[in-house]
């Protein structure tokens, strides 16, 4: 058939057709190699608008950034002052915390844990009157801790899981009517002693570790103040505020 068809073209004029035919096809190859290597380029790195292909994976670093969790604690509030500026520092920062409660400090500051509650912080008890719970008997400390709770409850409507006891003192086989998860601290500020926001601040900062929990009290302007310089630190090195039973759980 070939032979046919070229039959009567001077030989020069087919070398000539066979050699375009060919140019043509090596350039359609090349076309498409060429986009094949560009769409590769563009799921490996992305066009050059920034924009990544659909591909479901995440690029470069992000496959790997692990946040460091730590998680900031405050006992003996609520405080009538102190804790809402506290709170008001928290929210614009989008940070959670955990509060225990001292069960002598609820009554009149009611609407403060109902809004703790609703913007997502964690509720604790720290017993009713600030007390050892391991100087007293069963049944007084089983009160300590009961009632605190029962006041936080009616407020909230959730229950009350983790307690920090005073002191950290804590009798593993206290056994009331309710079972409570014990949370300690491994940084502790002393705030209460010093009442110095910079020297609060360069403790924390200068000790921190991931899956720090660090003890505070939401009593003090100079603690208040403290703490936020503390997230803003903080959140500058990569690190992620959490409330206390993240901590615990994982």
């Amino acid at each position: 058939m070939r032979k046919e068809r070229t039959a009567g073209i001077p030989a020069w004029k087919r070398g000539l057709l066979a050699g375009m035919i060919g140019l043509a096809a090596v350039g359609a190859a090349a076309g498409i190699r060429d986009r094949l290597e560009e769409r590769g380029r563009a799921v490996t790195m992305g066009d050059a608008s920034g924009e990544e292909e659909p591909s479901g994976i995440p690029s470069g670093e992000e496959q790997y950034t692990e946040t460091k969790k730590i998680a900031l604690t405050f006992d003996d509030g609520p405080h009538p002052r102190y804790t809402e500026e506290l709170l008001d520092g928290l929210a614009e920062r989008n940070v959670k915390a955990t509060f225990f409660l001292l069960g002598q400090n609820i009554e009149g500051r009611e609407d403060i844990i109902r809004r703790m509650a609703e913007e997502g912080h964690l509720i604790g008890n720290h017993t009713y009157y600030h007390v050892d719970i391991t100087k007293l008997s069963q049944n007084e400390a089983c009160r300590e801790i009961l009632d605190t709770s029962e006041k936080i409850t009616a407020i909230t409507g959730q229950p009350v899981e983790y307690i920090r006891p005073p002191f950290g003192s804590w009798d593993k086989e206290l056994e009331c009517e309710v079972m409570m998860i014990p949370v300690f601290w491994s940084v502790d500020t002393l705030d209460w002693t010093t009442k110095n926001e910079n020297q609060i601040v360069q403790k924390v900062v200068t000790k921190i570790e991931e899956n720090d929990i660090i003890l505070m009290h939401d009593s003090y302007d100079s603690t208040v103040k403290a703490a936020l310089r503390i997230i803003d630190l903080l959140q500058a090195e990569g690190y992620e505020f959490v409330t206390a039973d993240e901590l615990i759980l994982e």
